[in-house]
């Protein structure tokens, strides 16, 4: 009797393990499509980011020039290299990971 409980369960061990695996890729792989169905939405929210980020370092950089600031190219350079950034870092994410 011990021995039929004993085969029974392990049996039953094994189908389980057996249907653990092959749902786990299903896991992964609806995971994968999930996170790659992100990066066009993120991608577009990364350049309207930029376009803010250029659009406000515009400004600023107009006010300090129309002052006659001394560092306004200072300024300008590193809202522009922001911008470049931005713009670069998502392009680059996004052929990286698709």
């Amino acid at each position: 009797m011990k021995k039929k409980l004993f085969f029974a369960a392990m049996v039953l061990l094994a189908t389980t393990r057996a249907f653990a695996q092959g749902n786990g890729i299903g896991g992964i792989t609806e995971a994968t499509n999930m996170v790659t169905s992100y990066f066009d939405p993120g991608t577009k929210l990364i350049y309207a980011i930029g376009a803010v980020v250029g659009l406000i370092g515009g400004v600023k950089v107009y006010s300090k020039f129309s002052s006659g600031d001394p560092d306004t190219s200072k300024t300008a350079a590193s809202w522009f290299g922001a911008c470049i950034f931005l713009i670069v870092a998502a392009t680059i994410l996004r052929s990286f990971f698709l």
